[in-house]
């Protein structure tokens, strides 16, 4: 699962919960038996360091409304030009994320 997924199935189990709200837009997915349903898209969420790449920052005293896996990537490891060089690899690690309200534009 693509953490494009991930995100998508977490936002609309806080959607439910109510602490997302939802964007007036609809897509149509499939469940886990191949039967589509139209779901609201929900508000958008990102990890920190992707809303500071975005050029925003989290508010003061702001905590992350959820906390789940996505996948990272290690960085490979430069050896001697006479050795071979270790490649990277994929992990799942656990990112706190946060809300439009909660961040501000920096600047």
């Amino acid at each position: 699962m693509t953490n494009a997924m991930i995100i998508l199935l977490q936002s609309a189990d806080l959607m439910e919960q109510g602490i997302l709200q939802g964007t007036g837009e609809y897509i149509t997915v499939e469940d886990k038996e191949g039967n589509e349903i139209e779901m609201e898209v929900p508000e958008p969420i990102h990890t920190f360091a992707r809303w500071k790449a975005m050029g925003y920052k989290v508010k003061k005293g702001e905590h992350a409304i959820a906390k789940f896996p996505i996948w990272k990537m290690s960085k490979g490891k430069k050896k001697a030009d006479d050795e071979e060089e270790q490649k990277g690899r994929m992990f799942l690690k656990t990112s706190h994320f946060f809300k439009a309200s909660q961040v501000e534009k920096v600047g």
